[in-house]
């Protein structure tokens, strides 16, 4: 027979040291997927390889985030505003993201004078300005969309015209009441 020592409480003792490790590797674990955010990168890139693009003076579209500024049409006007107002807010979400990450990373730099809290604060003061940048570009879609908006108040008489015209014929319907 194996003898075990068992405490006051009826417990063994070898099994008491083993959940407690259990435990303390449970707590270490939930607290290191506190102390580092969740970073998703997607990476989107699209080429367009059109033959006899290369001069004629135009800028390379193929990795811009923009489409081609051809405000020929409502449709071309409406689609531009979209992109712009869609690139804007993708971009304003990852540089929030950025001062958040360059906040955390710079508060651990050690202050060079041993002030408590200096690597905060100047992490604060970096970290605003790139917060201030993610607003900019908050504002810039909110902007691209109000482009879009305004278009079509000021607009409005000559796009009913032309989508009057644009609209089909209907196809004649059979009247059986007439016979």
């Amino acid at each position: 027979m194996a003898s075990t020592t068992r405490d006051s409480a009826g417990a063994d003792k070898g099994n008491k040291f083993a959940n407690a490790g259990a435990a303390a590797g449970g707590f270490i674990g939930g607290l290191g997927s506190s102390f580092a955010p969740p970073v998703n990168v997607t990476i989107n890139r699209t080429t367009n390889n059109h033959r006899g693009n290369s001069g004629g003076g135009r800028r390379p579209h193929a990795e811009a985030l923009l489409p081609e500024p051809d405000f020929s049409s409502p449709a071309l006007v409406r689609m531009y505003c979209n992109t712009l107002r869609a690139a804007a807010v993708t971009l304003s979400i990852e540089v929030a993201m950025g001062a958040e990450i360059m906040k955390g990373v710079l508060a651990s730099v050690p202050d060079p004078e041993g002030r408590a809290f200096g690597s905060r604060i100047r992490a604060q003061k970096v970290a605003r300005k790139m917060q201030r940048a993610a607003d900019a570009l908050r504002d810039a879609a909110k902007n691209a969309a109000a482009c879009h908006s305004t278009f079509q108040q000021e607009f409005e008489e000559e796009i009913n015209r032309v989508r009057h015209r644009a609209r089909r014929p209907q196809q004649p319907v059979m009247n059986w009441h007439q016979q």
